[in-house]
């Protein structure tokens, strides 16, 4: 005689009361890091992105809810192990006044959270949003360092090559463009780093808004790069032309962060045209139809 197969009932959910009381601790240790986080986000234009990556991520969580409620839980003891390993990061981080390592361990809590309660299905589930979240996080002064100098070259030679095919006489040194009525100097706000941080986030949060092929999302947030470079070289060669053609005074005040938002826009549109040229070369199943 056969015996009915029983369907396998969800896993019982952790009490909340325990959520609650860690939740609270922990949001207890993390407040000095977090308040100082949200105070650079206010005041450093490089970061202001920030205030909108928790919201993009809260988005994509919603989005997955029925997923989510599909699911069924297996807590794992492995989350007190992230745990502690993020609170160790935390120490350290404060320690050694390091904000990365005391930043990033809000994440690294985050996830143990997610796996102690709920366990790796759910943490694998929401791994897109959880990664999401590293775009809010200043990257740390010596990597920012590192990469801002190399740009501020980067940009100066394309700039000075397309004023010299321009009919613009230019000598380049270093990052110092000398035309014959002034020289222009690349400073590091017109690397690049700032508009390319931004828009990075941006373009994460573009390509997963509106796109569903994952290959058109990694290649729309890498191309970021080469854009943030090729509009701020031509806010610089914009410069230069007005510097020979037209007022060499009216002209410093060009690189300026009242510039910013104009090199920021036509960055944007740059990313949707090639979005567009990618649309069109190889369009989506649906809108062949």
């Amino acid at each position: 005689m056969s015996q009915l197969v029983q369907p396998e009932s969800p896993a019982p959910r952790p009490p909340l009361w325990q959520l609650a009381i860690l939740g609270s601790l922990l949001l207890w240790l993390d407040w000095s890091t977090i308040t100082r986080l949200v105070g650079q986000w206010m005041h450093d234009p490089n970061f202001s992105h920030g205030f909108f990556v928790p919201l993009f991520a809260g988005f994509v969580v919603w989005q997955r809810r029925r997923r989510l409620a599909r699911l069924q839980a297996h807590p794992s003891w492995f989350g007190l192990a992230l745990i502690a390993l993020a609170l160790t990061l935390l120490v350290l981080g404060q320690l050694g006044a390091e904000n990365f390592l005391a930043r990033f361990s809000i994440l690294l809590q985050l996830a143990g959270v997610v796996v102690l309660f709920l366990g790796w299905n759910f943490f694998r589930a929401l791994l897109f949003p959880w990664a999401s979240l590293l775009l809010m996080i200043p990257i740390p002064t010596l990597i920012l360092s590192q990469v801002t100098f190399p740009l501020q070259l980067l940009v100066s030679q394309v700039s000075a090559d397309a004023l010299d095919l321009l009919g613009v006489p230019v000598a380049l040194e270093g990052n110092i463009l000398r035309l014959a009525k002034m020289p222009l100097e690349v400073a590091e706000a017109c690397s690049g780093i700032r508009s390319l941080i931004s828009l990075i986030t941006l373009a994460v949060i573009y390509g997963y808004l509106t796109e569903t092929r994952v290959w058109v999302r990694w290649l729309l947030a890498f191309a970021s790069v080469p854009i943030a470079i090729a509009a701020n070289s031509v806010r610089i060669i914009g410069t230069g032309l007005l510097v020979q053609y037209w007022d060499a005074e009216k002209a410093e005040g060009y690189f300026h962060a009242s510039w910013g938002l104009i090199i920021f826009v036509v960055s944007l549109l740059m990313l949707y045209a090639l979005h567009g040229l990618i649309r069109l070369i190889w369009p989506e199943k649906g809108d062949s139809a």
